[in-house]
């Protein structure tokens, strides 16, 4: 695995299309703020983290509506081989406002709607939607 962050939505929209309530990835600092984001916008039910020391992992469960998956589609934006900045000023709304981008700034990981209330840029992690 040489893209941790592209691992985690991977595995957040397979679970989702195969079904699943639950999934679990290796831990990470920058994953797990990525899942309070995701959480505290409805695209997860609840996050936990297990495990002790190098064993640690975080569990999610899935938010359904309908028999459908809240997450419909997942695009990794900014990725080893090509790094991609924004600013606040550039930041358009994603699929006409039903999805989000989540950016890496120097306030923390934010949305694209937060960025813009804060007017700051910075690396653009991913879209969702």
């Amino acid at each position: 695995m040489h893209d941790p962050i592209a691992d985690m939505i991977t595995r957040l929209k397979n679970a989702g299309d195969a079904g699943k309530t639950s999934v679990a990835f290796p831990y990470s600092k920058l994953k797990f703020s990525i899942a309070e984001i995701l959480h505290k916008f409805g695209y997860l039910k609840l996050y936990t983290k297990k495990g002790k020391k190098v064993l640690k992992s975080i569990e999610v469960e899935l938010v359904y509506e309908e028999d459908m998956p809240k997450i419909q589609g997942v695009k990794r934006i900014s990725k080893f081989s090509r790094r991609t900045y924004t600013g606040a000023k550039e930041l358009t709304p994603v699929r006409q406002g039903y999805g989000m981008a989540v950016l890496s700034t120097p306030h923390g990981i934010v949305t694209d709607k937060e960025a813009k209330k804060l007017n700051v840029g910075g690396e653009l992690l991913f879209e969702i939607w």
